[in-house]
């Protein structure tokens, strides 16, 4: 196993960082209550797990700590759930988006740069391009359509 020069782990600790604040900057700008910091602390944490992981235990199951950043962060996005009612659950994305900086952090710890820069572009994506294309609007749009239309089926036949 190589060495890593400290060079090279800070590298991937910024890039970590900086993936994870681009994808909670998104988050942001969505207004929803995990932003920037959030997402870079959540990315930069697995990165640095990581290289603690590969670099401090030589010898070592690295694959151990992989699995423990994906329960800890599972558990982060946990708490960020909340159900509002029957049908309204809100913060699954924002679990969910920590989840994933947290795979692009240790991805980038682990010295699997496209890996990681490739998952964040997709997470990215995939975060902005339901607002581009208002996607939520289009629901909500269609849910009203179908509650206006039930409401008055019932009142002519009620």
């Amino acid at each position: 196993m190589t060495t890593l020069s400290e060079l090279e782990l800070v590298g991937r600790l910024i890039l970590a960082t900086m993936l994870g604040f681009l994808i909670g900057l998104e988050r942001e700008l969505a207004g929803q209550p995990a932003g920037e910091r959030t997402h870079a602390l959540a990315s930069l944490g697995a990165a640095t797990f990581a290289l603690i992981s590969v670099s401090a235990f030589p010898g070592s199951d690295p694959a151990r700590v992989a699995a423990g950043v994906v329960t800890g962060l599972g558990f982060l996005g946990a708490g960020m759930i909340l159900k509002e009612g029957e049908e309204r659950i809100h913060g699954l994305t924002t679990a969910a988006g920590i989840w994933a900086v947290g795979g692009i952090g240790l991805a980038v710890g682990a010295g699997l740069y496209l890996l990681g820069v490739s998952s964040a572009i997709l997470v990215g994506l995939l975060l902005a391009l339901e607002r581009l294309l208002k996607i939520d609007e289009r629901l909500a749009r269609r849910k009203r359509k179908q509650r206006d239309g039930e409401g008055r089926e019932s009142s002519i036949f009620g």
